[in-house]
C-alpha cells in the first residue's frame, strides 16, 4: 500500500474506525489517542496493508489490539499502583437522524443508551463481537479474521451475547413501557 491508498483509506474508514475506537474506550480522549495511534501503527506496517483483502478490517484489527495491550498495561499497572479509570462516563449520543417530535426523539435516545448500557457491561470478548458486528458491519468470518478466533467461536460469542442483551433488555424495557 502506497501513502496515497492509506490516506484514501483514513477518508474512506476513517469515520467508521473512530466511532469503534469510541465504543470501545467509552472515553472522547483515549478514542482520540487510539484512533491516533491506530494510523500511526499503520503507517509503521504500511507495507503489510493489502488493498485487495479489505484494509478496513485490518485498520480495526489494529485498532483493537492496541485497545488490548492498553488494557493489559492498565491492568498491570492498577495491581502496582492506583490509576484513575480508564472509561468515564460518557454521552455518546449521535445527533445525525432528523427530529420528527421531541417526545420520539427522548424515548429513542433514552433506549439507545439503554442498549448502549447494556452492550458496555457485557465481557470484552462478548462486548468486542457484538460492536464489530453490528458497528462495522463485519461478518463472522471478518470479525474471526480480526480477533484470529475460529468463526465457530464468533458465532458462539455472538450467540451468548444476544441472550445477556434480550434478557437484560426484556426487563428493562417492559418496565418501562409497561
Amino acid at each position: 500500500m502506497t501513502k496515497t491508498e492509506l490516506e484514501n483509506c483514513i477518508w474512506e474508514y476513517g469515520k467508521d474506525i473512530y466511532s469503534f475506537c469510541k465504543s470501545l474506550t467509552l472515553n472522547l480522549q483515549e478514542a482520540d489517542d487510539l484512533y491516533q495511534d491506530t494510523f500511526l501503527k499503520a503507517m509503521e506496517r504500511i507495507d503489510e496493508i493489502d488493498c485487495e483483502k479489505n484494509p478496513k478490517s485490518y485498520l480495526l484489527s489494529i485498532a483493537l489490539r492496541l485497545w488490548k495491550n492498553k488494557k493489559r498495561k492498565y491492568a498491570w499497572r492498577s495491581r502496582i499502583a492506583n490509576m484513575l479509570s480508564l472509561t468515564d462516563d460518557l454521552d455518546l449520543d449521535d445527533a445525525e437522524n432528523p427530529i420528527f417530535s421531541p417526545e420520539n426523539e427522548i424515548l429513542k435516545n433514552e433506549e439507545a443508551d439503554l442498549v448502549r448500557q447494556a452492550v458496555n457491561r457485557l465481557p470484552d470478548k462478548l462486548k468486542i463481537v457484538i460492536l464489530l458486528f453490528y458497528m462495522e458491519d463485519l461478518s463472522a468470518a471478518q470479525i474471526a479474521s480480526i480477533l484470529k478466533i475460529p468463526i465457530g467461536t464468533v458465532k458462539s460469542r455472538m450467540h451468548h451475547a444476544k441472550k445477556i442483551l434480550e434478557q437484560e433488555l426484556e426487563v428493562v424495557l417492559d418496565e418501562k413501557h409497561g
